[in-house]
């Protein structure tokens, strides 16, 4: 049996430690963000849906009502950045973006580090593979919106500029798929980071091991994930 004082001294000890056993778990989305994150992703799939009743023969047979099909297309298309801008009144979110935003050169370390399969992964609370997806996902639907508006709207443009926006919007829309697709086969291969995106917190193990960067809200000073970048940079 140990003395007291072990145990206070044991007590103690642990309390003092923010990340001191497995269970711990720490914050690492909001409810805004979160909500953001199913909102998007709820208006890409139905986007990606129509468009294969749209275009697959044997889809558009399946469901058929083609009108309607090219109708939810449109309008799920123009709507796929709203939960985004409405979201920006998220501080969390606005932080969050401005981090998917910052390369540095722990970064570069991290790509090189994947593409040769090794263990040196330095990471903040995004590591760079995440950032590089943010950054082509973003550009992409803004190219798909705008190629969709001049398919749509056919007095915009000329016909030569819709039959180049027609082969843009087709071909851009199947390397989304594929990219989107890989996105949804990562995370099925990581429990922890689906559990972090649909309950908002993550256990403190996998953040310190997947994201040593990375110092949640309330887990030392302020800023502390971007001089701990710069130090590792």
């Amino acid at each position: 049996m140990r003395r007291p004082s072990e145990r206070v001294a044991g007590t103690a000890g642990g309390a003092s430690d923010p990340v001191r056993a497995a269970s711990a778990r720490v914050r690492r989305f909001t409810p805004a963000q979160r909500w953001v994150h199913r909102a998007t992703a709820t208006l890409m799939a139905v986007c990606v849906l129509t468009a294969g009743c749209l275009y697959l023969p044997f889809l558009a047979q399946l469901v058929g009502r083609r009108a309607l099909m090219v109708t939810v297309h449109e309008w799920s298309g123009l709507l796929l950045s709203v939960p985004l801008l409405l979201g920006l009144a998220s501080r969390a979110l606005r932080t969050d973006l401005t981090r998917l935003n910052r390369y540095g050169p722990h970064d570069r370390r991290w790509l090189r580090s994947a593409l040769r399969r090794g263990s040196d992964r330095p990471a903040g609370k995004f590591n760079a593979g995440q950032k590089l997806y943010a950054a082509w996902l973003a550009g992409a639907v803004l190219v798909m919106a705008g190629t969709g508006l001049l398919m749509w709207f056919t007095h915009l443009a000329p016909l030569l500029w819709r039959t180049g926006a027609t082969f843009v919007h087709d071909w851009l829309a199947l390397a989304v798929i594929v990219v989107v697709a890989g996105h949804v086969w990562r995370a099925y291969g990581d429990p922890e980071a689906r559990r972090g995106m649909r309950t908002g917190t993550v256990d403190a193990a996998w953040a310190r091991r997947e994201h040593p960067l990375w110092e949640p809200e309330g887990e030392g000073k302020p800023g502390g994930e971007g001089q701990a970048e710069r130090r590792v940079g």
